[in-house]
């Protein structure tokens, strides 16, 4: 019976849906970004403003989009947000602790190179922005790839190469191509295995999401606080060392991070 179910389901899903589905997301993001730049917002902001309309599209839309395809009436569930409220909450814990030692670390290598210096200059704006960002990116983007798009990666070709293609395209689209090719290796690098690490925290919490999440949203709005309130990066700091456009992930010390918590995860592999 749970075989005849599983293949019904794998039959309903096709990889143009799940390739287009997504693609019709990030335009929207994309498209609203645009519009905020003709607009003229500041850059800063239009990332978190043009977040909101992409996030209520996808809670629209998601929940019909696994009906249809997965066979499933509990949708949320299958996503890995509607669980046991304990157990979501030490998971979501865990993912912003995890998230504080990867900052941490990016913050002591920096500082015993003397690649940055303390200059506070926060402000409730700012902090809101902060919040915002953790809250939207971590919860939109790990319901997009870690929910929805593993979920579905599974059913078309199993969970092992689902890990891997997931933080594959989880890279590819936050890439920035305009960077020289050694520091789009660096990025790219980064970026994978953050996707491979974001999907093992799923997989140890037993198909919950708030770890993922916290760990995603505690990555984007703490560099986001750090960067813009709090330190500044020298320009003279080796790139190796703070990532390219200072951003830490595709770095030697947020390599050396995610290689660190990948390692913990791999009895998940």
């Amino acid at each position: 019976m749970t075989d005849s179910i599983e293949a019904e389901r794998k039959n309903s899903v096709r990889w143009t849906g799940t390739l287009l589905y997504p693609a019709v997301l990030v335009a929207i993001f994309l498209g609203i970004q645009l519009l905020e730049k003709v607009l003229e917002m500041p850059a800063q902001h239009r990332a978190t403003f043009a977040a909101i309309p992409a996030l209520l599209a996808l809670l629209i839309s998601l929940p019909w989009r696994v009906h249809q395809t997965w066979g499933t009436s509990q949708a949320w569930q299958a996503l890995g947000l509607k669980g046991n409220q304990r157990d979501s909450l030490h998971a979501l814990i865990n993912g912003l602790i995890k998230a504080v030692l990867l900052l941490g670390l990016a913050l002591i290598g920096l500082t015993l190179a003397k690649g940055l210096s303390w200059e506070p200059r926060l402000s409730p704006l700012l902090l809101l922005n902060g919040l915002a960002l953790a809250l939207g990116v971590g919860f939109a983007e790990e319901l997009l790839f870690r929910g929805w798009l593993f979920g579905e990666l599974t059913l078309l070709i199993g969970k092992q190469r689902a890990l891997w293609l997931q933080a594959g395209i989880f890279s590819l689209v936050h890439l920035q191509f305009s960077l020289p090719l050694l520091s789009l290796i660096g990025l790219l690098g980064g970026l994978l295995m953050l996707g491979l690490a974001l999907g093992l925290q799923r997989l140890s919490d037993g198909g919950l999401l708030w770890g993922a999440i916290g760990l995603h949203g505690g990555l984007v709005g703490g560099w986001f606080l750090l960067s813009q309130g709090l330190i500044d990066v020298h320009a003279s700091a080796p790139e190796w060392l703070t990532g390219p456009a200072t951003n830490p992930i595709g770095g030697i010390l947020g390599w050396l991070g995610l290689a660190l918590l990948i390692w913990f995860r791999r009895r998940w592999w």
